[in-house]
């Protein structure tokens, strides 16, 4: 049994990243494209897996050289509980990292303590990289304050936690001001 893997969940590339849409400017997929491709590239030497829904994201993520989780359920909890059950008969922790850290150096050397570690994102409130161990039955809570909520199910799996508030990975490219 391996360690660690990485998951990077991806939304469609044509779709994803609602909230900066709104900037005539910019050109969303391709941040988006570039934003994962950084990530997915910092995550080695680690065994790398793309999930999406979408052709786009499996043919991106092949031509990285990661490995594709195809999955037909909505939203990002589902998508990720998927992996992470997909994954762990063959890894001892999942490292779920998103797809648009701003500054993702590092990723494929970080090796996550015991129990669940969790980087705060920098508005103090969202998960941006999660480290769980695959003997337990953790359940996904992103969205509207994910960090309390996964530390809040870490302490429910009697799972120690670790909350990381001053990493580089904290920032990640969800609101126009992000951009900054």
């Amino acid at each position: 049994m391996s360690r660690v893997a990485v998951v990077v969940p991806l939304k469609s590339f044509a779709v994803g990243k609602g909230r900066l849409r709104g900037i005539e400017s910019l050109n969303v997929e391709e941040l988006s494209r570039q934003l994962a491709a950084a990530v997915i590239a910092a995550a080695a030497p680690r065994d790398v897996y793309v999930v999406g829904e979408s052709d786009d994201v499996a043919n991106f993520a092949g031509a990285l050289g990661a490995q594709v989780l195809r999955h037909d359920h909505t939203g990002l909890n589902n998508a990720v509980q998927f992996a992470f059950g997909a994954l762990r008969s063959s890894y001892e922790v999942v490292v779920i990292v998103h797809g648009d850290l701003r500054n993702p150096t590092g990723l494929g050397a970080f090796t996550p303590g015991p129990g669940v570690t969790i980087v705060q994102d920098h508005h103090q409130r969202g998960t941006t990289v999660l480290a769980v161990p695959t003997s337990s039955d953790f359940t996904f809570h992103y969205g509207e304050n994910s960090c309390h909520l996964h530390a809040q199910e870490a302490r429910a799996r009697s799972l120690e936690c670790h909350i990381v508030t001053d990493s580089p990975w904290q920032f990640d490219i969800d609101e126009p001001e992000d951009l900054q």
